[in-house]
């Protein structure tokens, strides 16, 4: 029988929001694979914990990621770990997940610190509905791809960004969205020296030419405006009494089911279409 696929979030900044559920499920996994070993063990040394590591990380994922699995169709346990925050979520511990699925293996998510959720609930952003687009890409052809395809985007938009490509991220942003938009920059989340400033991308462009960014980034850009419906004419109510008309409605039922479709005053239309 095979074992089971634990995703365990560990803190991104603050080391007491770690949750008991969180350090258990660490202590009873027979192995944790680790994007960075280095990270992980400070990790496990604050919990008490001795555990064997394996590397899993972008660079190894087909290697890495079969040893994993080979592991767990032996029955063996893992607590899959990222340096911080979700595994899975910006994170090649996706491509695990889906080899899990495809071969049964059970994945089991534990809830805990994510900084894209943990960013939103505080940018002051719309929440209700958002998407996330994690880093964009270093190519500058492919960024400008990615931008323009999200030129009418409603929805929030989130991206993390690192401190050294904060400044050609934010002017790619205003180029696209616009100087106007709004935009919450959260550095540090969690950390001593958290700070989240909500302006707009055009100041935030501004700010950072002038003091040097440092930290890790999560922008929290607000989403274009609804695109207004342009108003029914006098001329479109005509057309669609007309339409009615040839269906074998009468015109005074037409002019009023085609006055409630279009939002159109009735007596308006009654004398526009009577006076043709």
């Amino acid at each position: 029988m095979a074992g089971t696929l634990y995703l365990v979030p560990t803190p991104i900044g603050n080391l007491g929001d770690i949750s008991q559920r969180m350090a258990q499920t660490l202590e009873q996994a027979d192995f944790i694979a680790a994007e960075d070993t280095r990270v992980s063990i400070k990790l496990l040394n604050h919990l008490g914990l001795k555990k064997p590591m394996v590397t899993y990380h972008r660079h190894n994922t087909e290697t890495g990621g079969q040893a994993v699995i080979d592991r767990l169709l032996a029955g063996e346990n893992c607590a899959l770990v990222t340096d911080a925050g979700m595994p899975a979520i910006s994170d090649p511990g996706e491509e695990l997940v889906a080899r899990c699925a495809q071969q049964s293996i059970p994945v089991v998510t534990i809830p805990g610190p994510c900084a894209l959720v943990t960013a939103l609930a505080a940018s002051g952003q719309p929440t209700g509905r958002f998407t996330f687009e994690g880093f964009l890409a270093m190519n500058k052809k492919n960024r400008r791809t990615h931008l323009d395809a999200l030129r009418e985007e409603e929805r929030t938009m989130i991206f993390y960004e690192a401190p050294h490509k904060l400044q050609a991220t934010l002017k790619d942003l205003c180029q696209t969205f616009g100087a106007d938009r709004p935009v919450s920059l959260c550095r540090e989340l969690t950390k001593l020296h958290e700070e989240i400033r909500r302006t707009t991308l055009g100041q935030a462009e501004e700010y950072y030419r002038e003091n040097p960014p440092k930290g890790e980034f999560v922008l929290v850009v607000r989403g274009a405006p609804p695109k207004r419906e342009e108003e029914a004419t006098l001329e479109d109510g005509q057309a669609l009494v007309e339409e009615l008309i040839a269906q074998g409605t009468s015109q005074r039922d037409a002019v009023k089911q085609a006055a409630k479709t279009l939002g159109l005053s009735r007596n308006q239309l009654y004398d526009a279409v009577v006076g043709k």
